[in-house]
């Protein structure tokens, strides 16, 4: 496959409707269309948010220039710089699934409401008493709260010590992969990772996160369309993306891309996992695989 360089595709603004402008070897032509992946983004700002805007600075409105480009929002590749920072929002962003596996997290899960249900009539029956049966929820969540604490941190663990140990290494001097960060007021805010599969055509959408200071800005979505942008432009067939993420906001962003839903694995496993009864009891991860299909192969 005829990768581009990571460099030329962060240079690109968001690609028209008449792919036949794009250079390089054709492929099968696309089967949806940049206008129906790429909604405008909230914010109507004057210049592509997936390219550093571009001011010419003038001795009267230099400072004004430079303060209206600081506020918006664009996307550039990653630099050793940045190593710290993206995983400061990426560490952030999957801990705060900690409360959210175990607690949104019961609401798909009948089967265990229903054990949790019965083993709280079981202490009423047994004790007696309704001060220790009304205390048995408290414990059953708070041992919830115990095992995805354990279990997520472990995992996060693992991702620190692997790709996200250096991003330069995993992504940057891989080809057909490449990692982004997003800027905003001059700070990074959200991080965005793409790794190509040669041999299926597949790219896929890894790492995405959001500072949760700077999020409802529209920064998600401009992560994903840079990460459809280079798809593109490598002739990539599909877009994958796996997630463990319980809220509804997730996975409506990933809809909003184009993405189809396409199937969900229960009782997902992650490392650190042991598979005990407890374990089992208190933890279960449903894992939600998307596509986005860009040609037919």
């Amino acid at each position: 496959m005829h990768f581009i360089p990571p460099k030329m595709v962060c240079e690109t603004g968001i690609l028209a409707d008449d792919h036949s402008s794009i250079a390089g070897p054709q492929k099968d032509p696309l089967i949806v269309s940049a206008s129906q992946m790429w909604p405008p983004l909230p914010s109507a700002a004057s210049t592509s948010p997936l390219v550093p805007p571009t001011t010419t600075t003038t001795s009267s409105g230099g400072a004004a220039e430079e303060g209206m480009k600081e506020k918006q929002l664009y996307i550039r590749e990653f630099q050793p710089s940045d190593q710290e920072t993206a995983r400061r929002i990426f560490y952030e962003g999957i801990k705060e699934r900690i409360p959210s596996s175990a607690f949104r997290g019961l609401k798909y899960q009948p089967l265990l409401q229903c054990i949790y249900a019965l083993l709280t009539l079981i202490c009423f029956v047994v004790t007696n008493s309704l001060v220790l049966a009304s205390c048995m929820p408290i414990i059953l969540l708070g041992m919830r709260y115990y095992y995805s604490r354990k279990i997520i941190l472990h995992h996060l663990e693992c991702a620190l010590r692997t790709d996200m140990s250096d991003i330069e290494h995993f992504y940057m001097k891989q080809p057909g992969s490449c990692f982004w960060v997003a800027i905003l007021e001059g700070k990074v805010v959200g991080i965005v990772a793409a790794r190509g599969n040669e041999e299926d055509n597949v790219v896929e959408l890894r790492r995405m996160s959001v500072d949760s200071n700077y999020r409802g800005k529209g920064v998600a979505k401009a992560l994903g369309r840079k990460v459809l942008e280079f798809a593109m432009l490598n002739h990539y067939s599909s877009i994958v993306l796996g997630t463990t993420a319980v809220k509804i906001a997730a996975h409506k962003l990933y809809e909003s891309l184009g993405f189809k839903h396409v199937g969900v694995v229960e009782h997902h496993t992650v490392p650190g996992m042991t598979h005990s009864l407890l374990e089992r009891m208190f933890f279960q991860l449903r894992y939600h695989r998307y596509c986005l299909q860009l040609r037919e192969e």
